[in-house]
């Protein structure tokens, strides 16, 4: 009798804890629930150094960069790091199909709370995968750009340019110059070069650090970008227009035969006096003609 007593009160005590610790558990999710939608419509996001990120508070910039994406001939258009959306309010219209990536959790949950029409994707740009983004369809990107990471955005853009007929935003303005700097000058280099093979790069304005936080040292510079009818390279040959660049602008002080000596490129094409030039002072156009002559002097060797 009294082994059954225990028992049944050995069965309560657990049937009671588990209720307990069930309610405790359902409240604590809830609670946690509760806080994150707080948080995230809070008006403030904390900008993360790691990520290179200043947020853009000047409204008037942002509807000018928006401009650019509305007179662009995108239907279809992502934005790259929105932060707190100052840029995004200005994008939201019934012009594009409007998606957003963010690596920032704390942005996600702002975005998610306060745009519940946007499509937010929550991940880094430089993994994404470019083909399936918008079911195959070309589209533009914008943004104000993460200085830690701008060039490699650029790069990236490069690769897919088959898909991305236009892009636009804020880099750093140094970055920006570089982008579409033209031969000659100590801009131009391997970025200037790889880019307007595919692109046209107009400078739209220039952005004062006063109107972003927390505040950056430099100055930022909105460029668009415009992708040519006809590429300057072909889409099979740029691999090796790609390596030649770099070669030849790795050692940009050197003239064009002694930077090239590495790549094993045969070098019997006469008294040819492109090769006693530096790489600053060839076009985008020259370096594919380059390209081209060598790989033919390969051939025949």
């Amino acid at each position: 009798m009294v082994s059954k007593f225990l028992f049944s009160y050995c069965l309560f005590i657990v049937d009671y804890y588990y209720i307990q610790g069930t309610y405790i558990i359902y409240n604590l999710l809830y609670f946690y629930q509760l806080l994150e939608s707080i948080f995230a419509q809070m008006s403030f996001v904390r900008p993360k150094k790691s990520l290179g990120q200043h947020f853009l508070t000047n409204k008037s910039v942002a509807q000018r960069i928006a401009a650019l994406a509305h007179n662009s001939p995108c239907k279809n258009l992502l934005e790259v790091g929105p932060g707190m959306g100052i840029l995004t309010n200005f994008l939201i219209s019934d012009s594009f199909y409007l998606k957003a990536i963010e690596l920032d959790r704390e942005s996600v949950q702002y975005l998610r709370a306060n745009f519940r029409e946007l499509t937010v994707i929550e991940g880094d740009f430089l993994k994404l995968d470019f083909n399936t983004l918008f079911e195959g369809e070309e589209y533009g990107i914008i943004g104000n750009y993460p200085y830690n990471i701008s060039t490699q955005i650029v790069f990236k853009i490069i690769e897919h340019q088959h898909l991305i007929p236009w892009m636009g935003g804020m880099f750093q303005r140094e970055v920006a110059l570089r982008i579409g700097a033209k031969p000659g000058g100590k801009d131009y280099g391997i970025l200037s070069v790889l880019t307007q093979l595919f692109y046209r790069v107009t400078y739209e304005f220039t952005v004062e650090p006063g109107n972003f936080n927390p505040v950056p040292k430099v100055r930022s510079g909105v460029i668009t970008l415009q992708r040519l009818e006809t590429p300057l390279c072909p889409e099979g040959l740029f691999p090796r227009v790609r390596e030649i660049v770099k070669a030849a602008f790795n050692q940009r002080r050197k003239t064009l035969r002694n930077a090239l000596k590495m790549l094993n490129y045969s070098m019997e094409l006469g008294e040819n006096p492109i090769f006693e030039r530096r790489a600053e002072q060839l076009s985008p156009e020259d370096f594919v003609k380059l390209t081209k002559a060598l790989s033919i002097a390969n051939q025949k060797t």
